[in-house]
């Protein structure tokens, strides 16, 4: 895989993803802005294995398999009946190693769910994510009802605020909010502008003192009922902070380099480049989901 220091991710069609290279120095201010041509890549952290951050295959140092689950939308817990179970035949199409990547050892779920959890790792502030959501939208409301979907924010790109939005994502999950202000923090970011790491003049990444705070994110919640005041107060909590430190810790236990990528019941691991664009990575997360209820 080539190896970048991490600049601003860029959205290129369906293959574009953002990634990240802990070892690498924070870029420039003058990075380019989202008219790029190529998508970022990172190297593996540790052991192969979602989905390869923003690209093919490569997996970081796995994280205990005790390691404690982050987040995720509202999840039922009921298990899922042999009525639910679809009848599963093997699609020579989607081969392992190559399309997808087996999670070994198996690592716990986003969610507390009794059901198979389709898990998309995502940052409001990758572009590629942005892209790709109104796909995670309709792959949410189609999942069969022996699946259920969460949600993981990322902390991996500081230069492009990422650690803000999973802090943010946490925080309205705790107010109830996350759901329904998914499309408007999007927006915010790659409408608006309110919340953009860019300058305002497009030419690269604002200077880190100068990027959104929780604050400006916390305006934004307040257009769906919650006080600013208590949504920044619960965003600096000991409860946060340590949902923060289990999301990074999946993160890492997943394999996870680049979003957006999908895991399957902390199993399976997708992302665009090798499912092949991202309508491929969302039949391939149902194929997966319907593999892992039948027991196969």
């Amino acid at each position: 895989m080539l190896k970048r220091l991490p600049i601003l991710c860029f959205a290129l069609l369906t293959l574009a993803a953002c990634s990240h290279d802990s070892n690498s120095p924070a870029p420039a201010a003058s990075a380019p802005s989202s008219s790029a041509s190529a998508p970022v890549q990172a190297p593996a952290a540790a052991t192969p294995g979602p989905a390869a951050a923003g690209t093919a295959a490569a997996a970081s140092t796995a994280a205990p398999s005790s390691a404690p689950a982050a987040t995720s939308t509202a999840a039922s817990t009921a298990p899922a009946t042999p009525a639910d179970v679809p009848a599963f035949v093997e699609d020579p199409k989607w081969v392992e190693g190559k399309n997808y990547f087996r999670i070994e050892p198996a690592q716990p779920k986003v969610s507390n769910t009794d059901k198979v959890e389709v898990a998309e790792v995502f940052s409001y502030a990758c572009p590629s994510c942005n892209n790709f959501h109104p796909m995670v939208d309709q792959l949410a409301k189609s999942l069969p009802s022996y699946a259920v979907m969460a949600y993981l924010p990322v902390s991996f790109i500081p230069q492009e605020n990422f650690p803000m939005f999973q802090r943010a994502y946490l925080t309205a999950q705790a107010l109830g909010v996350a759901e329904k202000a998914n499309g408007a923090m999007y927006d915010a970011v790659w409408k608006s502008k309110e919340l953009s790491s860019e300058r305002a003049d497009g030419q690269g990444l604002k200077p880190m003192s100068d990027l959104p705070k929780i604050e400006d994110a916390a305006k934004v919640y307040a257009k769906f009922g919650v006080d600013p005041k208590e949504f920044v107060a619960v965003a600096n909590s000991f409860s946060i902070n340590t949902q923060a430190k289990r999301a990074d810790q999946l993160v890492k236990a997943y394999g996870v380099e680049g979003t957006p990528t999908i895991v399957i019941d902390g199993k399976y691991r997708i992302d665009g480049p090798s499912a092949g664009g991202y309508a491929q990575m969302v039949e391939l997360a149902k194929y997966l989901a319907a593999k892992e209820a039948a027991g196969k």
